[in-house]
């Protein structure tokens, strides 16, 4: 078996337990849409031009949050969507905790903290290393994984 149908590959869970996967992947998936919605309209530009991030990252960005929403809800090559949606949240909680040296959570109206990249990053983790879940497009063309294969 080639090592990227592996990687594809859900983890076999019970349905209880895919069925709680299927709906965290509509709930974040569907975030992320959102959230990726206004930066693809302008994906080489959605940041203030005076702004560190070159176009071509912002476009990356706007990619792997758009796309990723797209596949995370379908559950297709749900592993590579939720890499690079990993290294966009990782990228935002540094940006929010180290440059911009917003608080873990805001405390005020309307203020800014890094803790909402850091939940997503969190869960694009926890998708990267499960899989979608047995209610996938994944698991439907590359099969499902055993735990002792990981």
């Amino acid at each position: 078996m080639s090592k990227l149908k592996c990687f594809l590959q859900p983890l076999a869970l019970p349905c209880c337990s895919s069925f709680v996967m299927l709906l965290l992947r509509l709930i974040v998936g569907l975030a992320f849409v959102q959230h990726g919605w206004g930066k693809i309209q302008n994906p080489f530009g959605w940041m203030p031009p005076e702004a560190p991030i070159p176009g071509f990252l912002q476009f990356l960005a706007a990619l792997s949050e758009f796309g990723g929403g797209i596949a995370l809800i379908v559950g297709l090559v749900t592993p590579i969507a939720m890499l690079g949606l990993a290294i966009t949240m990782l990228v935002a909680t540094s940006m929010h905790a180290f440059v911009m040296k917003d608080p873990f959570v805001t405390q005020s109206q309307g203020g800014t903290s890094f803790e909402l990249p850091l939940v997503y990053l969190g869960i694009a983790l926890l998708f990267m290393s499960l899989g979608a879940g047995k209610y996938s497009l994944d698991a439907k063309i590359f099969g499902t994984r055993s735990c002792d294969k990981t």
